[in-house]
């Protein structure tokens, strides 16, 4: 897939599908680590938002890779997710709704908060 055919946003469903069909992604959690503790994907990376750019050495070995970027309700991960699309991670996407919609609709054993 080009990253001009790639949209910005990616609903609960989609990456769980992703996650199900062993899809070469890397699942990004921006949410601070007391968050992280109450709730979780597994699998996900956890580089809290403001901790990123100081981090991005840690992405780099995946500037070509699809990347899904997950918080609380979607806010942060969309500001993420753009902030990484200009940096040049030009496959990275916003999951909407964020690990709250996840709980809801995919995961529901897991802790909404």
């Amino acid at each position: 897939m080009s990253a001009s055919d790639l949209p910005l946003h990616i609903d609960v469903r989609s990456v769980k599908d992703l996650l199900e069909s062993d899809e070469d992604f890397l699942l990004l959690d921006c949410r601070e680590p007391h968050e992280h503790a109450v709730a979780r994907i597994e699998g996900a990376k956890l580089v809290p938002m403001n901790e990123i750019p100081a981090r991005l050495a840690e992405l780099e070995p995946h500037r070509q890779r699809r990347i899904v970027v997950h918080c609380h309700h979607g806010g942060r991960s969309l500001r993420v997710a753009m902030w990484l699309r200009g940096q040049g991670f030009a496959l990275t996407q916003n999951m909407t709704g964020g690990i709250d919609t996840w709980t809801l609709l995919v995961d529901t054993s897991l802790t909404r908060y």
